[in-house]
């Protein structure tokens, strides 16, 4: 049995790496008396797949993991998050769980754009509105990027699926755990990135808008998939989740 796994991570446990967040889980889910499956071979270990992975400093209100639960584990997905919440560092809560149905897609496979908070430093709230107008108005974005240690030229405008100033959306489609109280140092933006086929990372928007500004705090607010035709998180989890499938700011901008 497989169980898919949201959770959070937020505040000083940003600073962990992804490798680092491996061990952390796997510390927990021993800890939580919770029987994973094995890999075979000469050095078994537990069988996690974890979504994208989420750069170092970044905070999210949504990851994912993927936990083959051992054929006599005992427990169901939904029971899950309270037997490993008060064994994970603070900063991170296990929020929901379900159970994966055979021949499910992978994250990696699955999660086909994320939605960011990104505090900017450099611009006023004025200079950046402008820039975002320009980029959506734009035919293309060229940029350099770094892929496989190898410098290449790309077009970033394709990866920009919505983008806006945080002051410039409704509220009450917006997250209320979000950067508004941390942030305050530059102006909020919101971008939807895609992650296939190609990704846009939210260091490279920034480059691609300004070469000279920079981020502040990241936060990871929703990763996104469909299901039947419909546009969803891989877990939507309550009030955020059933708001954020059904809206995308300017997300008809997108190039083509």
């Amino acid at each position: 049995m497989k169980a898919r796994v949201r959770y959070d991570k937020r505040g000083k446990i940003r600073f962990l790496s992804h490798r680092d967040l491996a061990r952390v889980w796997e510390r927990t889910l021993r800890r939580s008396g919770i029987r994973v499956a094995y890999s075979e071979g000469f050095s078994p270990r537990p069988k996690l797949s974890f979504g994208l992975a989420l750069s170092t400093g970044y905070e999210s209100l949504g990851e994912y993991l993927d936990i083959d639960l051992h054929p006599e584990a005992g427990v169901t997905p939904e029971e899950l998050p309270a037997l490993v919440s008060p064994h994970l560092p603070p900063g991170m809560t296990a929020q929901a769980a379900t159970l994966l149905e055979p021949g499910t897609d992978s994250l990696q496979a699955a999660v086909t754009s994320s939605t960011w908070q990104l505090e900017v430093l450099g611009p006023d709230a004025a200079e950046m509105r402008g820039a975002v107008e320009g980029a959506l108005a734009a035919g293309s974005l060229p940029l350099t990027v770094e892929r496989k240690g190898s410098e290449v030229e790309v077009d970033a405008r394709p990866g920009i699926v919505a983008l806006a100033p945080l002051d410039s959306l409704d509220p009450d489609g917006l997250p209320a755990d979000d950067l508004r109280a941390a942030a305050t140092a530059g102006p909020l933006l919101v971008a939807e990135l895609a992650t296939q086929p190609r990704s846009l990372r939210p260091a490279e928007l920034l480059r691609a808008l300004d070469p000279a500004w920079r981020e502040g705090r990241v936060l990871r607010t929703h990763q996104w998939t469909t299901v039947d035709g419909a546009r969803c998180e891989p877990i939507p989890f309550g009030d955020l989740g059933a708001r954020a499938a059904t809206s995308a700011p300017h997300a008809g901008a997108r190039a083509s």
